[in-house]
Order: C-alpha cells, then structure tokens, then sequence
C-alpha cells in the first residue's frame, strides 16, 4: 500500500520535489513529514485530492504573505498542511500541536549538535 500511495501523491501534487526515483528530501524531518501524511492518507483521514487543495491553499497563503516559491520551503508548506489537517479533522488541537513543538524546541536547545533529541517530561511546562 504504501508504494501505491507514493505513486499517488506524487501523481496529485506535481509541486512535489521528485527525481526519476521518487520523492527528493534535503532534511529528514521532510521525509518524515511526507511519512506522516503517508501514514495518514492510508488510515483515510483523508484523500489525495482534499491534501492537494489543502497543500494549494496553505502555498497561496505562504506567497501572498511572501515566501519567495523557490522550493526550498516547501515541505514548511506541508508540515503547516499537515498540522493544520489534524487539528481540522479533530486528531489533535491546535494548542497540543503548539505545546509539542515548545517542548520539541526546548529539547533541541539542549540537546548537542549530532546527539538525538529526546523529550523529557522537563520539556513540557504544566498546563495553565
């Protein structure tokens, strides 16, 4: 299955970043991101077609506030889609999404460069 949704995507997003291979990713938090869709699409929270127009929307929105469209934010522009998705289709909320990438940040800054980031309770303040 997961082949054939690779096929898929790549066939409904022609922004994708690809060679003859497949998808091409510059960092491994983008492959990561496009797993995540990935996994996803194949549990059905949703079709090629609704992430196309989402991905469209929230590039249109990114351009009108001025991102330049070179192609070097454009999986920003999915892990936005995707974020905004779950959040949407009621997965998560948005604060979770939000309490998450505190701690996330508060774990790289501690962590050395090279060392694997772990989050620790530490990293998530008590909710208020």
């Amino acid at each position: 299955m997961r082949n054939a949704a690779i096929v898929q995507a790549t066939g409904a997003l022609p922004d994708l970043p690809r060679d003859e291979d497949g998808p091409v990713f510059r960092e491994p938090w983008e492959a990561q991101a496009f797993a995540m869709a990935l996994s996803l699409y194949d549990r059905g929270l949703f079709s090629w077609k609704e992430w196309a127009a989402a991905l469209a929307d929230e590039i249109k929105l990114a351009q009108a506030g001025g991102d330049p469209d070179t192609g070097t934010t454009y999986y920003r522009h999915w892990l936005a889609t995707l974020e905004k998705m779950v959040a949407a289709k009621g997965v998560t909320t948005a604060a979770t999404l939000h309490r998450y990438r505190d701690a996330w940040d508060r774990a790289a800054d501690r962590t050395p460069h090279g060392k694997p980031i772990e989050l620790k309770p530490e990293d998530f303040p008590p909710n208020t």
